[in-house]
């Protein structure tokens, strides 16, 4: 049976205030409730910075939840400071001990999301029909192939391809803290909105939905020890993007563009959408470069235009990764779910091209972390 608003609500009925003694829906603190097949996510709105008070409120929920909705739910369950939503009731006394609340922020105890891995890298373009999550799949894998510890993390809500790629349709597994396990193939490990959800169902979210889900895969994920966590992002510069880089340090970013001017110009905002937030641009990726026919293996056609993004790295003084040709194997391994990375004997120039992207990234990011101070979460302060 479908979950809706109304059992969660009702659900909620039962988490009582500990200084209020009067649960979270009569004293209207739950925001942003949103349902989709088994997924929960909503807000539990406070009038300060309470850590202890969220953790207490987050475990209730939780318990209400599975116990009179659905023991198997998966949630999202978020707290925030909402200043003058209860400023009248502080006024009036409602909400005793806040009247004297410090002024100074407290420490923020939280611990870092995805403090074991070491680099954490967004394959990003600035429009879609690029081959992003292509470059994407081959550069997790290829990472892998040279021993890495590596993960794939796809934060395409609307759009998710990362399970065809990797042929896995399967549910992934919840730890006894209530984690996923992500899925395991080709020596990376991978997880996607693709999993969770049915595949012929549309993903009809809001941003405030889109934002918790991507939140939830980075602090609620059993991701272990990394090398690298490959984030497949969405096109454009929107919410996904602003989510992750105040969720997490990236290390770096990898652009993926088309050589045609209308991706490039894209791609152009992409470049500069990282530096504005601080975040390192390891380099431009050329897919579609050019066209090699299978039965002429020697011949190229620059269908979209020649050298447009090794062009572009140079004006804008970024590193060029290297070009993807079109090649119809391609394709195939896509469809597959086998990236063609994984060839073992690299008899396709796109096979070699990909080992050859990996080995430049691994370079860049060594350059890098060797030359720049690790990256720091964009921290956004809304004053009262």
């Amino acid at each position: 049976m479908a979950i809706n608003k109304q059992q969660v609500r009702t659900a909620l009925t039962h988490v009582m205030h500990p200084q209020m003694e009067k649960d979270l829906v009569t004293l209207d603190m739950i925001e942003d409730l949103v349902v989709q097949d088994t997924f929960i996510t909503f807000t539990i709105d406070l009038p300060e910075k309470d850590t202890k008070l969220e953790a207490k409120l987050k475990e209730k929920c939780e318990q209400a939840i599975r116990k009179f909705v659905d023991e198997d739910a998966v949630l999202d369950i978020n707290t925030a400071v909402n200043i003058s939503k209860f400023r009248d009731n502080e006024d009036k006394g409602e909400f005793p001990g806040q009247g004297h609340r410090q002024k100074k922020e407290q420490e923020d105890e939280e611990a870092d999301a995805l403090s074991g891995v070491k680099n954490v890298i967004a394959v990003a373009s600035g429009k879609g029909g690029v081959g992003k999550s292509t470059v994407a799949v081959n550069l997790a894998c290829g990472l892998a192939r040279t021993g890495a510890k590596v993960g794939l993390l796809d934060t395409d809500i609307y759009g998710p391809s990362i399970p065809t790629m990797m042929n896995t349709h399967e549910r992934p597994n919840i730890t006894t803290s209530k984690k996923l396990i992500p899925m395991k193939k080709y020596g990376v490990r991978f997880l996607s909105m693709g999993l969770l959800v049915d595949p012929d169902q549309a993903m009809i979210w809001r941003g405030p939905m889109v934002t918790s889900a991507v939140k939830q895969f980075m602090n609620e994920v059993e991701w272990g020890e990394l090398d690298y966590l490959v984030l497949d992002l969405p096109p454009g510069t929107g919410d996904i993007q602003l989510t992750l880089v105040q969720t997490v340090p990236l290390t770096g970013s990898v652009i993926v563009s088309t050589p045609q001017d209308v991706a490039l110009d894209d791609a152009r905002k992409g470049v500069a959408m990282f530096k504005k937030v601080n975040v390192p641009v390891l380099g431009i990726v050329e897919n579609m470069a050019y066209f090699i026919p299978e039965d002429m293996p020697d011949k190229k056609y620059h269908i979209f235009g020649k050298h447009g993004a090794r062009n572009l790295a140079e004006r804008i003084g970024t590193n060029f990764l290297g070009e993807i040709p079109l090649e119809q194997k391609v394709r195939e391994s896509g469809d597959e779910g086998k990236p063609i990375v994984l060839d073992e004997d690299l008899d396709s120039v796109s096979a070699k091209k990909f080992v050859e992207l990996s080995n430049n990234v691994i370079q860049q990011l060594a350059i890098r972390n060797k030359e720049q101070d690790p990256t720091e979460k964009i921290d956004i302060k809304i004053k009262p």
